[in-house]
């Protein structure tokens, strides 16, 4: 557990250090252009993760059932992204300039960023987390002095080749310490687009609960300000640390929680936690909000100004993102299909009063949209939890990621 905490922590310090070291060497105009494009890559990882990682952890079964999975998980997420990578590349090309520049840049290196993330959930299902840690750990290690050597207001286009190239390295040393452990073991391309398969299902929870907003951000900044995702990016940019909290409590709450036998139980130790996830993203945005002009500027450069308005809206958002990741995951435990309702209705919700709220105030509008929608999703969790209807049969089942031979050796 401490190994994969850790690992969480490589990996959220690395997007905090990329969106900061960025801003720095960036223009406000470049660190926005920057963003949109490092907003897109976030999605797709999102749906990688939800189609492939999540699915793959689930996975139960001998050794070389669990490095048949874990193979073709890694084979899938290759494939997938190159197929992804062509028409951002294509379509980057076509459209020209510093921002179509960037995302032709995207398109080159996909493969290598999205393949070296998903390394880890091969690692952690094969319970080896100290591998993933060290290719993580070694991601960090190269993408920051990469970054901090780029030249003063260097291109948005330049700034994503220069971190996806960094990525090789770890990639590198991911597949090496794979190769023993799944060495041999057959690959099951198919069983990812067949019925049935549990990425689908988590595919539309994140689609609904997290591209959604992401998406509906980078549409402001295409259709009307960039700037505005620049100040949203820079601003959450701030509560990385948190995220490797809430990370931490979607990976290890649901098996620590079903550890506790009754609901009650279960739902009150939920709640504890969080109060204190909730307690400490208000501590954070204090700390944030008195943090001097200069020091503010040091971090991210030019976006600072734009981005410190957004604090207080952003730090109340994450606040209640804590009560409402615990009510989540405790639905996940009890009642696994009873998220998806929540997630579709509020997060479809949380999109449409960014919109409003960006239409009335701007960017700060946004973020208090983006606020509000996430206090309301908590809320309508927690009702789920504490008013729960009839028990879920499915509740626990597994779904294999990838399609297990049947009595006659087919699959």
């Amino acid at each position: 557990m401490a190994a994969s905490v850790l690992d969480q922590a490589a990996s959220s310090l690395t997007n905090i250090a990329v969106l900061v070291i960025a801003a720095r060497v960036s223009t406000a105009a470049g660190f926005a252009a920057f963003s949109m494009v490092y907003l897109t890559f976030t999605v797709l990882l999102g749906l990688g993760t939800a189609f492939v990682g999540q699915a793959l952890v689930l996975e139960r079964g001998d050794e070389n059932g669990l490095a048949a999975a874990c193979r073709s998980a890694v084979a899938f997420t290759a494939c997938a992204s190159c197929a992804a990578a062509l028409p951002l590349a294509a379509g980057g090309l076509a459209a020209g300039g510093g921002l179509g520049g960037a995302f032709a840049a995207l398109g080159a290196v996909l493969p290598l960023v999205l393949v070296q993330d998903g390394l880890r959930y091969a690692f952690s299902t094969l319970r080896r987390p100290g591998r993933a840690l060290a290719a993580d750990t070694l991601r960090l290690l190269c993408v920051v002095p990469a970054l901090l050597l780029q030249p003063q207001h260097t291109s948005p286009a330049r700034l994503v080749a220069v971190w996806g190239v960094s990525a090789v390295p770890a990639l590198l040393l991911g597949l090496g310490l794979l190769r023993p452990l799944a060495t041999g073991a057959p690959v099951r391309l198919w069983g990812y687009l067949r019925r049935g398969h549990l990425g689908m299902r988590f595919i539309v929870e994140f689609a609904v609960g997290n591209a959604s907003s992401q998406l509906a951000v980078l549409g402001l900044g295409l259709l009307a300000d960039p700037l505005a995702v620049g100040a949203l990016r820079g601003s959450t940019t701030l509560f990385g640390p948190l995220n490797v909290l809430f990370n931490s409590v979607n990976a290890f709450g649901p098996p620590l929680l079903g550890r506790l036998g009754g609901r009650r139980a279960t739902v009150r130790a939920a709640a504890g936690l969080g109060g204190v996830l909730a307690a400490v993203g208000l501590c954070w945005a204090a700390v944030l909000y008195a943090l001097p002009a200069g020091a503010g500027r040091h971090i991210l450069g030019a976006t600072w100004e734009s981005a410190a308005t957004l604090l207080p809206a952003v730090g109340g958002q994450y606040a209640v993102m804590g009560l409402g990741t615990c009510a989540l995951v405790t639905l996940r435990v009890l009642s696994p299909r009873a998220t998806l309702r929540v997630q579709v209705v509020f997060s479809l919700l949380a999109v449409v009063l960014m919109l409003a709220g960006y239409r009335l105030g701007g960017a700060a509008g946004a973020a208090w949209g983006l606020a509000a929608g996430s206090a309301l999703k908590a809320a309508a969790a927690w009702l789920r939890v504490l008013r729960p209807r009839a028990a879920d049969p499915t509740a626990g089942a597994a779904v294999s990621a990838v399609p297990r031979p049947g009595p006659d050796g087919a699959s």
